[in-house]
């Protein structure tokens, strides 16, 4: 069974917000994905690598190009 669940981490554990259908005792495994927005994380490349390359930008723009565009609306 694979499940996606939110939790919070205080007091060295992790708090569910509801208890799991799973026998007592059952192994799991934890993936943390922590939220790096909420935490303010310092390097921009750690918030961002998990989107790269996940998208397209309007033909023949490249990444500067279209950020200029989109603040200036006409990309001059």
């Amino acid at each position: 069974m694979n499940t996606t669940v939110d939790a919070i981490y205080e007091h060295g554990k992790l708090t569910l917000p509801q208890p799991l259908a799973l026998p007592e005792k059952t192994h799991v495994r934890v993936t943390i994905e922590a939220d790096d927005v909420a935490h303010g994380a310092a390097d921009p490349e750690t918030s961002f690598a998990k989107w790269r390359g996940r998208g397209q930008l309007p033909a023949g723009k490249n990444t500067d190009e279209y950020l200029r565009l989109t603040r200036d609306g006409n990309g001059n």
